[in-house]
């Protein structure tokens, strides 16, 4: 009876460390990223081509630690028609956005973007309605009323409103909506079941040469004209290591955790981002209005998330985490 209680103490107390790793990284690489880009620290104006070399290191370092030091194992089962007509949809949402979500920093605070985020339950919501994989009901569309209602006034309260950081904010928003929801009709419905590890295995390449081509049009040609920025070799590489070391991360909160447990973590990471930024950068300028409208968004996804979790919970009891869960490795580049 003792070793039992004292191997059930020792689980939870990896469990809680999972978390706190979990949640210090995904915090972490928001503020790593931000910092990053921004022309007052490193000075790297260059969110396209940041998401690019994280999909690069992610896809070399993803090869080798399955492929060459047989470290981690990537599942079997994908075919090419599988990866043609559904991972690479979802790495190009995936890399839109990365994309748009890491430029949004460029205009908007940490804290706000964290705000605007909760919005995308409505959006899952709405294009999975449109899509023939949600139903319209009374209960849904109070919540998705709550979360709405507490992002707008979140927004009313921000006294530094750019509209700019706002279009690239949604747009990432609805890339990651897209996202979810090519999840649930190209792989969820063929069976295939992926482990977080095999995700990142499969997506990064792909969304690395989604990044590529615009990455050509849009900004090679001010990064090769513009004298002012600096490729600070370690500190790019650290940052491409901590988007890596949080997908792992993530990895083992699923493997010891729930989706309940994930989910619940990922809000309190939110709260935990936008109070922080509030102490670490000038740019952020939080007021009564802006956490009382987020307070009310956050309740409204506590809303959502539990509603999910009993219909599939009801639906499929016994289901193993895959690559159908919203997974929050598929955010990690920072803009999540």
């Amino acid at each position: 009876m003792a070793d039992r209680s004292r191997l059930l103490c020792k689980d939870e107390v990896l469990t809680y460390s999972y978390l706190l790793l979990y949640i210090a990284l995904s915090s972490g690489q928001i503020f790593f990223n931000k910092w990053v880009l921004s022309s007052k620290e490193i000075n790297f104006p260059y969110p396209l081509g940041l998401t690019l070399l994280h999909m690069i290191f992610s896809s070399v370092l993803c090869f080798l630690l399955t492929k060459v030091f047989k470290i981690l194992k990537v599942e079997e089962g994908m075919t090419t028609e599988i990866y043609v007509t559904s991972v690479m949809p979802i790495g190009a949402m995936f890399a839109m956005t990365l994309w748009l979500g890491n430029t949004a920093y460029m205009y908007i605070s940490v804290a706000f973007a964290q705000m605007l985020k909760a919005i995308m339950p409505v959006a899952v919501f709405v294009l999975g309605v449109a899509a023939g994989l949600e139903a319209m009901s009374i209960r849904m569309l109070l919540i998705m009323s709550v979360i709405s209602f507490g992002v707008l006034v979140a927004s009313y309260g921000e006294l530094n409103i750019s509209w700019i950081g706002v279009v690239y904010q949604m747009g990432g928003v609805v890339g990651e909506a897209l996202r979810l929801i090519f999840m649930e009709i190209f792989v969820k419905r063929k069976g295939l079941k992926l482990n977080p590890i095999s995700v990142m295995f499969y997506v990064s390449p792909c969304s690395a040469l989604c990044l590529f081509v615009p990455w050509i049009f849009l900004e090679k040609t001010k990064m090769e004209a513009d004298a002012s920025w600096n490729f600070p070799v370690v500190v790019l590489t650290l940052n491409s290591l901590c988007t890596f070391a949080l997908n792992l991360s993530v990895f083992l909160v699923i493997t010891h955790t729930s989706a309940l447990t994930i989910r619940v973590a990922g809000v309190v990471k939110d709260w935990v981002v936008v109070l922080i930024s509030a102490l670490i950068f000038a740019d952020t300028k939080l007021t009564l209005i802006n956490l009382a409208g987020y307070a009310i968004a956050i309740a409204g996804v506590a809303a959502y998330n539990n509603h999910k979790l009993k219909k599939e919970a009801s639906r499929v009891p016994t289901e193993e985490p895959g690559i159908h869960q919203p997974l929050q490795a598929a955010t990690t580049s920072g803009s999540k």
